[in-house]
């Protein structure tokens, strides 16, 4: 059922807190129930409710985030997994030097990374991160632009409207030159600009009448820019809710629309610690055929 889609998992940092030895036991689990990739959501900093009055929004000061990129490296000494952000906020890091720790995750890795980005929402991050809320979907696009000629020219003069690089350059180099680059999207600007400059997307939509129209935005802005569709992968995601035969009803639906990729994301499921999470993964693994590692 699987063998034309990619399934790995979402990382439930948000569950697990700051345990170093939940994090090994989590991707040396899901490793060995033959999931293929690891996706890890990005917050630098949350937002505290008491200062920020009204605050609704669905994470907070109180919410645990681990850095994507550090985990990554730790990640990559005891896993052979794909490690997927989905997505950083690329627009408030430094672009250079987000380019520089990708690089490094690329190599670690082997080549088995891609760097999922956006633009994000939280404007409390913005600027306690020094960066302008109101660009940010602009910014994103030279940043990409940027990364790419980091990623494959030892020496590069980059001189954009945001960005400013006057002959320098990373060392060591990535394995895949450039490292792909996914978007994560949900209005009609973010989807030409998948289609536009993205190897990918991740949809904010289950299959469907919404998804169809998102997907035509996407491979038209492909064809306008002079590139094949077919070539921009597509990451789906299904939330567990204890139910396998819904869970494998949904993996079967994001197989039929034509992803790519699938990640299982077991957040906000009444779980508790790594054990859980791991069991409900196994039986997801054993409905829909996984081959165990």
């Amino acid at each position: 059922m699987t063998e034309t889609m990619q399934i790995g998992v979402v990382f439930p940092q948000t569950e697990l807190g700051g345990d170093a030895g939940a994090v090994r036991a989590y991707g040396q689990g899901v490793e060995e129930l033959g999931f293929k990739h690891l996706l890890v959501y990005d917050h630098v900093l949350g937002a505290d409710p008491a200062v920020h009055t009204g605050w609704d929004r669905p994470y907070d000061v109180n919410t645990t985030f681990h850095e994507p990129l550090v985990l990554f490296g730790f990640l990559a000494g005891i896993t052979a997994l794909e490690l997927v952000t989905g997505v950083i906020i690329a627009p408030q890091r430094q672009s250079a030097l987000l380019a520089k720790q990708a690089a490094e995750v690329d190599l670690l890795t082997g080549g088995h990374f891609r760097l999922g980005v956006g633009v994000g929402w939280n404007s409390v991050e913005y600027e306690a991160l020094g960066k302008d809320f109101g660009t940010r979907g602009r910014r994103a696009e030279e940043q990409v632009q940027l990364m790419r000629e980091l990623w494959t020219k030892q020496s590069v003069t980059f001189t954009g409207k945001y960005e400013q690089v006057q002959g320098a350059g990373l060392s060591p180099l990535p394995i895949q030159r450039p490292i792909p680059v996914w978007f994560g999207v949900q209005s009609p600007v973010g989807y030409r600009r998948a289609g536009r400059i993205g190897d990918g997307w991740f949809p904010q939509m289950a299959p469907g009448d919404e998804l169809d129209a998102a997907r035509r935005v996407v491979e038209q802005a492909a064809v306008e820019a002079g590139r094949d569709p077919g070539t921009i992968g597509m990451e789906g995601r299904i939330s567990w809710r204890g139910d396998v035969d819904q869970a494998e009803r949904a993996v079967q639906r994001w197989q039929q629309a034509g992803a790519s990729h699938l990640s299982i994301n077991t957040m906000s499921a009444g779980l508790s610690g790594v054990e859980d999470h791991l069991l409900a993964l196994a039986q997801l693994a054993k409905a829909i055929g996984l081959p165990a590692a």
